[in-house]
């Protein structure tokens, strides 16, 4: 497993559900309405994946250390 991920929200799908803020409020907030990541670059949890594989219009992304993209999955 990777020892670090990117996350990215993609600020032109994100509706401001603040679903993300609530799963993993460590990781997310929102910012005039929108999800805002705390940092790009984080180590690897679980709760990171949840908050992206909740988002209903699959604005929040995560790869890993290759690029690899792990979340949302399909």
């Amino acid at each position: 497993m990777s020892t670090t991920w990117r996350v990215g929200v993609d600020s032109g799908r994100c509706i401001g559900t603040s679903i993300c803020a609530g799963t993993a409020p460590e990781h997310f907030r929102l910012v005039d309405g929108l999800s805002t990541p705390l940092a790009d670059v984080v180590t690897p949890a679980d709760v990171i994946l949840d908050a992206a594989d909740s988002c209903p219009v699959e604005a929040i992304t995560v790869h890993d250390a290759d690029d690899r993209l792990i979340a949302p999955q399909e």
